[in-house]
């Protein structure tokens, strides 16, 4: 038991850093922050692997990483814990699928769609500010109109990011995805 303690520590510290690189590996970056990187895959395999609470504690340390590296797009505290806290340990709901056989599709789903949803109230309540008139060619009249237009701008390709390399990466890491192999 106390080695699997070890091991999931030492996996987590691993995908957490993995990560952290990633995310200076920018597909492309929008002006006000959000990009599409693919930091979201190893959070994800984690969570999956080894279940909701660990996959939550690793998205926090990811999060409190990009604070203190990044010189992150944090404009209160509330943006500090909405948009990195909060919004990377969203990505730990993968590991609601934990086990399971397409837990890793499922799981970067329900993973995605929890930090898209926390990316959004942060949008409504602390970006609300710096709404423009016009985005994506769109009248902008409210922040519950914008702010999820302005998140699935990244958070959608960060998705499909995600699932193909997991498409691409299932059947080789089969047994390590879905936890065979401890």
């Amino acid at each position: 038991m106390k080695n699997m303690k070890v091991r999931a520590l030492c996996e987590g510290a691993i995908m957490v850093a993995l990560a952290q690189i990633l995310e200076y590996i920018k597909l492309y970056q929008l002006p006000y922050g959000g990009s599409v990187t693919f930091a979201m895959i190893p959070l994800v395999l984690f969570a999956v692997r080894w279940g909701l609470s660990r996959g939550l504690i690793a998205g926090v340390a990811l999060g409190l990483l990009q604070l203190a590296l990044d010189g992150a797009y944090a404009y209160t505290w509330q943006s500090m814990i909405l948009d990195y806290l909060l919004a990377y340990a969203a990505l730990g709901f993968a590991g609601l699928f934990k086990g399971r056989k397409s837990g890793v599709f499922c799981g970067a789903f329900v993973g995605a769609l929890a930090r898209y949803a926390v990316h959004v109230l942060s949008g409504v309540y602390v970006w609300a500010a710096y709404m423009p008139e016009v985005f994506l060619g769109l009248p902008m009249g409210s922040a519950w109109i914008y702010s999820p237009l302005y998140n699935a701008v990244y958070m959608g390709p960060n998705l499909a990011v995600c699932l193909v390399v997991f498409g691409i990466l299932y059947k080789p890491l089969y047994k390590y995805i879905t936890a065979k192999d401890i």
